[in-house]
């Protein structure tokens, strides 16, 4: 009797809010949705995926040009610049999970045509990620320095990047709330924008950058004071787009709520999902360090060859985000057929597309690693040793994005930080460290760790895959 009654007064409820909230689609959004639904897969596939591929595309070029003006003002600033980014991207992980897990749990609402849900998710999720982002900048902003020294940062680099770091915090609030927009968006299939938007922030980045640091010969900070100001750009967007009145992707105070129902999948989805991405990070960073016995050449022929694989991998990043939202929403649909047709599709292209990109890279490997060589041919010798083995793992990674991409979209989170972390510290760390204490490879080492990583970490969701898929089907079709 008292479920009854609570389920009653949970309907009333509604209904007020509804009569003053509404959480309607634009003619656009039917039209999305009617084509992720039941529109051709392989279409729907390349049509949300293509805009995303070439954005991670993008932003591993800003990334490198970003580096190269930084190497202008001096080569302590590359160096604190990297190291920094390191530690930001820790601290960035509490909101890029809290994004992607919001952004599942957003989709599968939209497919299953809970619109008024989509609003209050959306709206709770934003305010969520606000509180968390200026407790972590009231918390650490003033001891800045303190924070750096106590998370191992060399003393000359405190020095040299502290007002750098101090900035990157505040321009972190703004990319928690930005990543927010950004996974609404891809749930809406809305990836142009994305990637129109995206460029704008890109394009405004580069060209402040350039600006402070070749014409007023600026120091540091000037390159986190340009990356705020398009962060700020985008937000503008973020406001203008998402302040929407009853559209359902709109924000709306009145649907902020901390009801279990609306919080607790959005959470529970992402907290694997931050764990996965810091210990991601931080197990790179072990990884970099054992490099410094080879030398300062070698940490940076391994970021070279990094930058090399991330040609092929960025894009299968933009096809994973892409079609962990199709599936995403196909599954709140009850459209499970059409959820495994996105997998296979996404194989299907990524393995093409792989084969296709890492070709031309290790064809053309003299011309690519001369590009960031510096002139030096010992530079661009240790570049091309350690991609030559990178390389094998860029078609296998292929397909290691899809199976991410489906165990994304079916909310599987705890499997995909299971698969990320064995990626470091099951396959990366202690292979390198057999590999240095028992073997005479030396410096190829480095590359063949990250070989058999990747292979490794391709295999692994293969055969998670092969475990997950055949649960699937008995349970859903």
């Amino acid at each position: 009797m008292n479920n009854e009654f609570q389920q009653i007064k949970k309907n009333d409820d509604d209904q007020r809010g509804q009569e003053t909230v509404h959480a309607d689609l634009t003619e656009k959004d039917i039209y999305y949705r009617e084509k992720i639904l039941k529109g051709s897969m392989l279409r729907v596939v390349l049509y949300i995926g293509i805009p995303l591929a070439l954005f991670q595309s993008l932003n591993q070029l800003f990334a490198i040009l970003d580096t190269m003006m930084a190497s202008h003002i001096s080569p302590t600033s590359v160096s604190a610049v990297a190291y920094l980014t390191q530690i930001n991207f820790l601290l960035s992980a509490i909101g890029g999970g809290l994004a992607t897990g919001a952004g599942i749990q957003i989709s599968r609402a939209y497919g299953e045509g809970d619109f008024m849900m989509v609003k209050k998710r959306i709206s709770s999720i934003y305010t969520l990620c606000l509180v968390i982002g200026l407790l972590l900048l009231v918390v650490i902003f003033p001891f800045a320095g303190l924070f750096l020294k106590l998370a191992g940062t060399p003393a000359e680099l405190i020095t040299e990047g502290v007002s750098y770091f101090r900035i990157q915090l505040i321009v972190m609030v703004f990319t928690f709330l930005n990543n927010i927009y950004i996974a609404v968006e891809r749930a809406r299939g809305y990836s142009k924008r994305i990637l129109y938007l995206n460029l704008s922030v890109i394009v405004s980045k580069l060209s402040l950058t350039a600006i402070f640091v070749y014409v007023f010969k600026c120091g540091l900070e000037m390159i986190a004071a340009a990356s705020l100001i398009s962060q700020l750009i985008l937000f503008a967007f973020a406001i203008k787009n998402s302040i929407a009145g009853d559209n359902a992707f709109g924000f709306s105070k009145k649907c902020i709520t901390v009801s279990k129902d609306v919080n607790l999948p959005m959470i529970k989805t992402s907290i694997p999902i931050i764990m996965e991405k810091m210990l991601f990070a931080s197990g790179k960073t072990v990884v970099n360090s054992m490099c410094n016995v080879y030398g300062p050449l070698m940490v940076g022929a391994m970021g070279v060859s990094n930058n090399l694989g991330g040609i092929t991998t960025n894009p299968q990043n933009g096809f994973q985000d892409g079609t962990s939202a199709i599936i995403s929403q196909n599954f709140g649909a009850k459209n499970y057929k059409r959820v495994l047709s996105a997998f296979y599709s996404t194989v299907l292209v990524n393995v093409i597309m792989s084969t296709f990109i890492c070709g031309i890279t290790v064809l053309n490997l003299n011309f690519f690693s001369h590009l960031f060589d510096g002139g030096d041919p010992e530079f661009q010798k240790l570049i091309i040793s350690v991609y030559k083995f990178e390389a094998v793992g860029g078609v296998p990674l292929g397909v290691f994005a899809a199976v991410m991409a489906m165990l994304y979209g079916l909310g599987k989170t705890r499997l995909t930080m299971v698969l990320n972390v064995s990626r470091i510290f099951v396959f990366r760390i202690p292979v390198f460290w057999f590999l240095q204490h028992f073997t005479s490879y030396g410096e190829k080492s480095v590359g063949i760790v990250m070989m058999v990583s990747n292979v490794s970490v391709a295999v692994m969701a293969i055969v998670t895959a092969l475990i997950v898929i055949p649960r699937y089907k008995k349970q859903y079709m």
